[in-house]
């Protein structure tokens, strides 16, 4: 469908493209937000460098890993050491405020707007902010979710005791045996509610928050509508990018945006109503603001 990508008219500048984001903003009568890891990352939830030693440094210089995303894959010898480090990654990256208020204010921006959110994000960032719940679709999980490792059932349970538990009582980077978690279903070991392989749940919530966002989209066809994305790079492009392009395609009302530090663009066929900026989510929105 599309023939190649582009990034900017030769003579348009940053606070051009900032100035045609604010008019189409004020302008669209629904804004549907897509919103990948980059926005998280604006927002300060880094998963290397200094946050990952002030939270990470004795499985670091235990185990040798750099990143949180590689601790989290870590094949440790028992389960006590494994949730001792998923148990600190979740309380800092889902129940922990993110350090910089980018998710507030893209909530200011948009509260009076009828929107929806599609995220790929599992840190919860948006209902914290205030997002309506019902407006959010999750399409990866949530830190703040078990399952059965198996799985049993396609069932997930809220972990936020047990997480606080397993922080508040390991030591020497294990938790006590009897702070595992277990399916209540089987009694086989929980895992984390994450699309990484087959096994993922996908619950009756999961299901509810798919239609809502259906019903969402088919209800406001052909209305002026703002594609607004946000830190959404290529590792999994069918969820949110390609399917905005397309909607952006169909309809001539639509505008779509992409704001994405180091990779921002657009196919050429929608050039004319794309507005593609590179830079910092967080310093774009306060420039909005």
């Amino acid at each position: 469908m599309f023939s190649g990508l582009f990034t900017q008219k030769k003579t348009e500048t940053y606070n051009d493209k900032i100035a045609r984001l604010k008019d189409a903003l004020d302008k669209a009568d629904t804004v549907i937000i897509g919103a990948g890891a980059g926005l998280s990352t604006s927002a300060g939830f880094v998963y290397d460098g200094e946050r990952f030693q002030k939270y990470f440094g004795d499985f670091k210089e235990k185990y040798g890993f750099q990143d949180m995303y590689s601790g989290g894959f870590y094949p440790y010898d028992t389960l006590e050491e494994h949730w001792a480090y998923w148990s600190r990654y979740i309380w800092i990256n889902r129940y922990a405020d993110a350090p910089k208020s980018v998710y507030d204010e893209l909530f200011e921006l948009v509260k009076d707007k009828d929107y929806f959110v599609l995220t790929t994000n599992v840190d919860h960032c948006f209902q914290k902010a205030g997002f309506d719940k019902k407006r959010l679709f999750y399409t990866q999980g949530d830190y703040g979710l078990f399952q059965c490792s198996e799985p049993c059932c396609q069932k997930t349970w809220d972990n936020e005791d047990s997480v606080r538990q397993m922080v508040e009582q390991q030591k020497d980077m294990r938790i006590p045996s009897e702070l595992v978690p277990h399916c209540p279903n089987c009694g086989k070991p929980m895992s984390m509610n994450l699309r990484a392989d087959d096994t993922f749940v996908q619950d009756e919530g999961w299901y509810a928050a798919s239609e809502r966002y259906s019903e969402f989209v088919r209800r406001h066809q052909g209305m002026k509508t703002l594609y607004l994305e946000l830190g959404v790079g290529y590792n999994t492009p069918g969820i949110i990018k390609y399917p905005f392009w397309q909607a952006a395609y169909r309809d001539p009302e639509a505008t779509y945006v992409c704001i994405n530090y180091g990779d921002a663009a657009a196919p050429k066929e929608i050039a004319e109503r794309s507005i593609c900026i590179d830079g910092d989510i967080g310093e774009v929105l306060e420039k909005i603001r």
